[in-house]
């Protein structure tokens, strides 16, 4: 008998015949998927991703392998494990009836899926740190960028606009150091170099517009059920630190901007972060720290966020005791860390007095697992010997054709296929380029000007004419004062007297200037 508002995940007990129930009104308690390749942890998070879309909650998650696909289309009594899932059912109690779930594809290159895109801004210094590896002092560099691009209205939005933005940075590193402290020539080049990394693992379709609205990834079905929504990984896997950012970032986004709801009866969203030990390694402190707070506030916006890795040693303490609910497939002891490791695992679980842990976890075959979901008050349940439920979904990809019939059904092409570019930081610095290099040239040339104009001077070749009249009058007075001097000496040298020298010089001056 199954549980109201409760997600049948299997059987246990003896004989497998105890339903194995996690209650929504906990789903947003976070969980955990893990075990070894090839134990069933695909077909797992396909079954929980199809219980919760049938409850009505929305999912995300990452097709890594590209067989999570299957999740559009129905499952198949031809399918090759369809004789094998009716032999599990009927031991489980569990009527199966093949059917597909309402999807969204979604793909950072565009490719497989919707474009999914984010800004530079949304992303902001502490992701796009961990994405470029930058050291201390880069990351620096990098806040300084965010905190002028604020400051001065230059919107990032996309990657030129955060190269742009560091060019200028770069050009004015006197007067900004003044205010921020020293910016070096050398770590804004190494931040540049790190952003064409970026450029050529893909980064540059992962910024820009039009960015992604999470409605959009929150939408119900017209009958009620949750959309399905997977990314398209198989290709982002290339780059893992990029595909780790980008999941670590879509949780952010929902943290920051869905509202508290407290203790809902069912989660609002469900997020399922495949590969979970690629958001921790190698991890600075600040990240891991980011998580963790992620991880314990998320909840009461509800968001049950679920971590799928091969070994629980993969995700810190801290963040490992936020993982109410737990599904662990079987791990391999080889080695000495193996086995230390798979001794911790247990240690996690409320003891079942019917069974050991430790063996357990060892023995469990494919499609079967250790389970413990947390109980009425939240108390974790007695760990379970749990034969996981066949998917109603096709256990596989799908076709090209099946994929972009799945694509044209959303209708979000129309809103995101198109790359939008608008004014922001790259445009606007052009500008002031531009208009500062005009007052340059327009000063050079006036500049110029004035030197001709001074040569010209120099070289007596501007004159004014009435100035010229009257330099002219005076010089032609001089030249009759000097003639009437001289004849006058002359006369008078005759004459013999200095009393007649004196009288012609008087007479003759005033006779030439009558003139």
């Amino acid at each position: 008998m199954l549980t109201e508002g409760a997600i049948f995940v299997g059987g246990g007990g003896e004989g497998y015949g105890v339903p194995q129930e996690l209650l929504l009104r906990y789903g947003n308690r976070h969980g955990l998927i893990a075990g070894a390749t090839g134990t069933g942890k695909t077909v797992t998070l396909q079954t929980l991703a199809e219980s919760f879309s049938a409850a009505g909650v929305p999912v995300f998650l990452a097709d890594v392998k590209g067989d999570l696909a299957g999740l559009a289309v129905a499952g198949s009594a031809e399918a090759k494990l369809h004789d094998a899932f009716v032999k599990r059912c009927e031991t489980i109690g569990y009527d199966l009836q093949y059917r597909s779930f309402p999807v969204a594809f979604w793909d950072l290159y565009g490719e497989q899926g919707t474009p999914v895109r984010t800004t530079v801004t949304e992303m902001g210094p502490l992701l796009l740190s961990r994405l470029m590896e930058l050291s201390e002092p880069q990351e620096g560099v990098l806040n300084i960028a965010f905190r002028l691009a604020d400051e001065e209205g230059l919107p990032l939005l996309d990657l030129k606009d955060l190269q742009a933005m560091l060019v200028w940075i770069g050009e004015n590193a006197d007067a900004i150091g003044l205010r921020y402290g020293n910016v070096a020539p050398a770590t804004v080049g190494a931040i540049q170099r790190q952003l064409l990394v970026l450029e050529n693992q893909g980064g540059t379709r992962l910024f820009g517009e039009p960015a992604l609205d999470l409605a959009d990834m929150m939408r119900l079905a017209p009958d009620g059920r949750g959309q399905v929504n997977i990314l398209a990984a198989d290709r982002l896997m290339g780059s893992p630190r990029l595909y780790a950012t980008f999941l670590l970032w879509l949780l952010s986004e929902l943290f920051e901007d869905l509202p508290e709801v407290g203790d809902p009866d069912k989660p609002k969203f469900v997020f399922f972060f495949d590969e979970a030990h690629l958001l921790f390694d190698d991890a600075p402190k600040a990240l891991v720290d980011k998580v963790e707070q992620v991880a314990r506030l998320i909840r009461s916006k509800g968001v049950g966020v679920w971590f799928i890795t091969q070994n629980p040693a993969d995700v810190p303490d801290d963040i490992l005791g936020q993982l109410g609910n737990r599904v662990q497939h079987a791990l391999r002891a080889f080695t000495a860390k193996d086995q230390r490791d798979l001794a911790r695992a247990a240690e996690n679980y409320r003891a079942n007095p019917r069974f050991d842990t430790e063996t357990a976890i060892k023995e469990v075959g494919t499609g079967e697992a250790v389970t413990s979901f947390l109980e009425a008050k939240g108390v974790p349940g007695m760990v379970e010997r749990t034969l996981v439920r066949p998917p109603a979904s096709r256990l596989g990809p799908v076709t090209a054709d099946e994929r972009q019939a799945v694509i044209a059904a959303t209708g979000l092409g129309f809103k995101y296929d198109t790359v939008v570019d608008r004014d922001s930081a790259f445009e606007r610095l052009q500008a002031r380029s531009a208009a500062a290099a005009s007052a340059a040239a327009e000063a050079a040339a006036e500049e110029e000007k004035m030197k001709a104009e001074l040569r010209e001077l120099k070289q007596a070749r501007r004159y004014d004419g009435g100035d010229a009249g009257r330099s002219t009058a005076r010089r032609s007075a001089s030249r009759s004062d000097s003639v009437a001097t001289a004849f006058g000496k002359s006369l008078a040298r005759q004459l013999g007297t200095r009393t007649g020298q004196a009288l012609v010089r008087g007479i003759l001056g005033s006779l030439f200037k009558s003139r």
